[in-house]
């Protein structure tokens, strides 16, 4: 369809009738869901768990589908993007599947497939960007030999995919901060990321769509489906910026917030290590059960740290 539009628009209007596009399908996809989609059934650990029962679940099914067509036609695509568009929505059917099981899937299962992912979306990267295989830390470039940059894209996408899911515990908090952390890569490095500026800007809107029905008190949670994809595709577009370790600043409370439960259990499940004993994770749990904050405390709070990290990040470049 963009070799047609380009007919008759030029690329800056393709990528706003993109934006736009994409906008009213996820909005009329949310407001009207797919009748498969399942109920939660509230989370028995989690801060006000019991609240979420009933809500239309992985909903991140409608958006992640709106997201892949939206930009497959309104941005001048590659075999490497259609790769990525494939893993994306596996990461997006795997975390769906999840959601609508009547027993969640094992972690250990869940890991093993993110890691399969991982290695599939690295493989791609680095067949089709062998110019982007060195790390830029400021003006110093570091190259990196290949097998060590694959495996540590492989950390990263894996880690991506986790923290981001772990962080969806809270109405607007994962949405606002991903549509942070995107809008930050895409305006830092916008000359690095090219073509991939229309899809940053094509899932910040379909985002959009979703808080409107996310915003507190939510009617519909993205689930795993949309968490997992999200995490995916912050990795990815981490990578071809070719600053892959603006991630750390860029996406910090991602990583602390979701993060700190990944290392809690980890040390205590295979190194038999307890840390923060008194602390709940995810954190945002801890801050609203521990701290007293409110669900819109927390989102607020998190997304002024969010952006004091961007504008860092943005320094830093300059």
């Amino acid at each position: 369809m963009y070799n047609i539009l380009k007919d008759f628009l030029d690329p800056n209007q393709i990528a706003v009738a993109g934006i736009l596009v994409a906008f009213v399908l996820a909005f009329a996809g949310l407001a009207f869901p797919f009748p498969f989609l399942p109920v939660d059934h509230g989370r028995e650990f989690a801060v006000n768990g019991a609240l979420s029962k009933g809500k239309t679940r992985g909903v991140g099914f409608t958006f992640v589908i709106v997201f892949i067509i939206s930009s497959l036609l309104f941005m001048p695509v590659d075999r490497e993007y259609i790769i990525y568009c494939i893993l994306i929505l596996a990461v997006m059917l795997s975390g769906y599947l999840d959601d609508a099981a009547k027993t969640p899937w094992n972690e250990y299962k869940k890991g093993l497939i993110d890691l399969v992912i991982s290695v599939m979306a690295m493989w791609t990267f680095i067949n089709y960007n062998p110019d982007l295989l060195s790390v830029h830390i400021g003006s110093f470039v570091l190259d990196i030999p290949v097998p060590v940059y694959y495996i540590l894209g492989i950390v990263l996408i894996w880690v991506s995919i986790n923290v981001t899911n772990c962080n969806d515990g809270v109405d607007g908090l994962c949405a606002s901060l991903c549509c942070i952390v995107i809008s930050s890569f895409t305006i830092i490095y916008a000359k690095e990321l090219g073509n991939y500026v229309i899809t940053d800007f094509i899932f910040v809107s379909v985002l959009l769509a979703y808080l409107y029905f996310n915003s507190t008190p939510s009617s519909m949670l993205m689930g795993d489906a949309g968490s997992r994809a999200l995490g995916f595709y912050i990795a990815l577009i981490a990578m071809k910026t070719g600053h892959p370790f603006s991630y750390i600043l860029l996406a910090l409370v991602l990583i602390i917030d979701g993060g700190m439960g990944l290392v809690k259990v980890a040390l205590k499940r295979f190194l038999k290590i307890s840390i923060l004993v008194n602390t709940r994770t995810p954190l945002h749990d801890h801050a609203r059960k521990n701290k007293g904050w409110s669900d819109t405390q927390v989102v607020f709070r998190y997304i002024i740290f969010q952006i004091i990290c961007a504008l860092t990040a943005y320094i830093i470049k300059l």
